[in-house]
């Protein structure tokens, strides 16, 4: 019974994706229009490009495991220093009012700047690298984090930090078992929003400063008219984004279950 109710989720969830290729693959084989390849060829270059290798290296090419090894270093390493830097520093702004009243404005002026627009400082700082992709990355994506951080533990109850003092709780103590548990979805929230930032990060600063990496090679295709591969790249970071976003979402839910049965227990 369960099998047949997740079966009947599953359905409903992707009935709308599996009619758009349908429709893609009848128009674009009916038009034959050299930039919108039908998804047989884009799956066909897809497997060529970076899942026809052996068995023994899960069938990962050379080519895909240069390529995603590239990739998803710079993006995890730069999307985890921003998650670490913002939620130290939204703590310390959110529990302190004269930082917050003081740095807010200049922290909203520092979000809204588009990071691909510093892309040019940061390849005259850190050169054209590793560095500058994971500095581009971890600039843009941690803004979500800081902002969220603080916005959490300002709201946190008086009445559990009344109630911890009056037990001797020390402030770091409360600061860990009090503070950032309660403000703990906004957190998750935030670094839920600042992977999908990174994951865009990672294919500009790749585009604009790599010979590697997927954002690379969806560029060279581009410039050489390899339709097919640079739509193999489209729907690579796609599925990549959606893995992703599920994975993120699984563990949020395992490590923030006691804050689920708590809302069910209090509503």
């Amino acid at each position: 019974m369960r099998t047949l109710r997740l079966g009947r989720g599953l359905a409903e969830r992707i009935w709308l994706v599996a009619a758009a290729v349908i429709a893609w693959q009848v128009v674009t084989s009916t038009v034959e229009e050299t930039y919108f390849p039908p998804p047989t060829k884009i799956i066909s270059a897809l497997h060529e490009l970076w899942f026809s290798g052996p068995a023994s290296k899960l069938f990962l090419t050379d080519k895909a495991v240069d390529d995603f090894s590239s990739s998803l270093t710079h993006l995890f390493i730069g999307w985890a220093a921003a998650g670490a830097a913002g939620v130290v520093l939204g703590a310390a702004i959110g529990r302190s009012k004269v930082a917050h009243d003081l740095l807010d404005p200049v922290l909203q002026f520092l979000r809204a700047v588009p990071p691909p627009t510093l892309l040019p400082f940061f390849i005259v700082v850190f050169q054209i690298g590793a560095t500058m992709q994971i500095v581009t990355i971890a600039f843009g994506v941690v803004w979500p984090v800081l902002l969220n951080t603080s916005d959490g533990v300002r709201t946190v109850d008086p009445l559990q930090l009344e109630t911890a003092k009056v037990f001797g709780v020390s402030r770091f103590r409360r600061l860990l078992v009090v503070i950032l548990p309660a403000a703990a979805p906004k957190i998750f929230a935030g670094l839920r929003v600042a992977l999908s930032f990174a994951l865009i990060l990672m294919v500009i600063s790749e585009i604009v400063g790599s010979t590697s990496g997927i954002g690379a090679e969806l560029l060279n295709a581009q410039r050489t008219f390899e339709m097919p591969a640079m739509w193999a790249g489209i729907v690579m970071l796609g599925v990549l984004g959606l893995l992703f976003n599920g994975l993120f979402m699984l563990l949020e839910r395992r490590l923030l279950s006691w804050h689920a049965g708590a809302r069910r227990l209090t509503s």
